[in-house]
């Protein structure tokens, strides 16, 4: 077995989020045919799950910065550094984030009509949270060139984003203040 940065890892990896964002996808429209009575609680399920793996990556990705700041451009550390955070981008965030965009878009339609204050300001904060998202994705592309100008610190600082975007759409979501 090599390392998990050499190529034969990195497939294998990419097999089985290939095959598990293929079973959610066929999970849903499962759901869909079979129609239950409960759709809207399997749909919460899977929203939920969804956003649970977007927040994790969202969470870990500046943390990954924060380490890659102080390794050396092109030295094993800084490599290293690059796989993960690819992989975490297109392995888990990426179809996770979709995955919370299609399910929870669907709530929003079914359950409330994209009605009520405290969705549109949920949509709201989601939207920034998918800015964050696309701003973290742009940086770890800079880092994958070797071209992050940004110190350790200001990942740190970075990291707080999605916590208080977090915060704020839980409290949304289950107090429903207007």
């Amino acid at each position: 077995m090599g390392k998990q940065t050499d190529e034969k890892p990195g497939a294998y990896a990419r097999r089985r989020a290939h095959f598990a964002i293929l079973f959610v996808v066929l999970l849903a429209v499962g759901l869909f045919v079979w129609n239950p009575d409960d759709l809207y609680l399997w749909i919460k399920a899977l929203h939920v799950i969804a956003v649970i793996s977007w927040m994790a990556g969202l969470f870990y990705m500046p943390r990954l910065f924060i380490y890659h700041t102080d390794a050396e451009p092109g030295s094993i550390q800084s490599e290293t550094f690059k796989v993960m955070e690819r992989r975490l981008l297109k392995v888990i965030m990426n179809p996770a984030m979709m995955l919370t965009w299609i399910f929870g878009l669907y709530l929003a339609w079914s359950v409330y009509g994209f009605q009520g204050g405290w969705l549109h300001a949920k949509i709201g904060l989601v939207v920034l949270l998918t800015a964050v998202h696309v701003f973290f994705s742009r940086a770890a592309r800079a880092f994958e060139r070797d071209e992050n100008r940004r110190p350790a610190r200001y990942w740190r600082f970075m990291n707080e984003a999605p916590t208080l975007l977090m915060v704020a759409i839980v409290i949304l979501v289950v107090v429903k203040p207007f």
